[in-house]
């Protein structure tokens, strides 16, 4: 596969708020590090990335959506496109402070819309090597936005950094026998999953999202996101623990 200047990494929102409580919940050591790591990655030039590697983040909305949709049910019976505005803005705040820990690095507006091409093209005539995007509306994940990011910028691959590390023939948490699958196609992934998209769905790329994906070629890597090291290798195209989706 031709190597490609952009990579599209969709960051579970667990990993960035796996947990709420009153004084804390925000996982600081992985910001810190996960920062690092793409620092890094950006400054290393090789011949067919000349400018370095460029990234566009999608974070997910994490603990705080899944507080704040619980809550709202509680209190009056929430439309699932109600319940769908709590994730949008829940992956907004998110990308805020990722913008904000990649400040220097990032471009200052995060990308909140479906970009029209002639907003790409003066994205990528930017300096910046990085940029973050949020969710967009309702009935469409991050997933999905990850995957049209992609295609809009040209990038071949995904990787989705979640909490899981492969794909399962079936619900691992469920099922004891439940077997990993290091590689398999999206008409393979998408017999595994659900046929329809609903909000707060787990499962790790999600079935219109995995549409598209398969549509337009764009591979994914799924991941568990705690392993930086992993991460690393998966980013650079080496051998990785996780599953490929092509």
């Amino acid at each position: 596969m031709q190597e490609s200047q952009f990579t599209v990494i969709a960051v579970g929102g667990s990993l960035i708020v796996p947990y709420l409580t009153d004084t804390d919940g925000i996982d600081v050591p992985f910001l810190k590090a996960f920062r690092r790591l793409l620092v890094r990655e950006m400054k290393k030039n090789r011949p067919v990335l000349p400018r370095g590697r460029q990234f566009i983040i999608v974070p997910g909305g994490g603990k705080t959506c899944r507080v704040y949709q619980k809550t709202g049910r509680q209190i009056v019976k929430m439309s699932n496109t109600d319940l769908d505005w709590i994730g949008v803005h829940s992956t907004r705040l998110n990308a805020q402070l990722l913008r904000t820990i990649f400040a220097k690095e990032a471009h200052p507006v995060v990308i909140d819309h479906d970009p029209s091409a002639k907003e790409v093209v003066q994205l990528k005539r930017t300096k910046k090597k990085l940029f973050i995007a949020s969710g967009w509306k309702p009935g469409w994940s991050t997933d999905y936005i990850a995957m049209r990011l992609a295609q809009k910028f040209g990038a071949k691959e995904m990787v989705d950094a979640g909490d899981i590390d492969f794909v399962y023939d079936k619900d691992p948490k469920k099922f004891e026998d439940a077997k990993p699958l290091e590689k398999l196609s999206w008409k393979e992934y998408r017999k595994l999953i659900p046929s329809k998209w609903t909000p707060g769905l787990a499962s790790p790329i999600d079935p219109v999202a995995a549409r598209l994906a398969e549509k337009a070629r764009i591979q994914a890597k799924i991941i568990k996101g705690t392993n930086l090291e992993n991460m690393k290798k998966a980013i650079e195209g080496k051998e990785f623990v996780g599953t490929v989706i092509h």
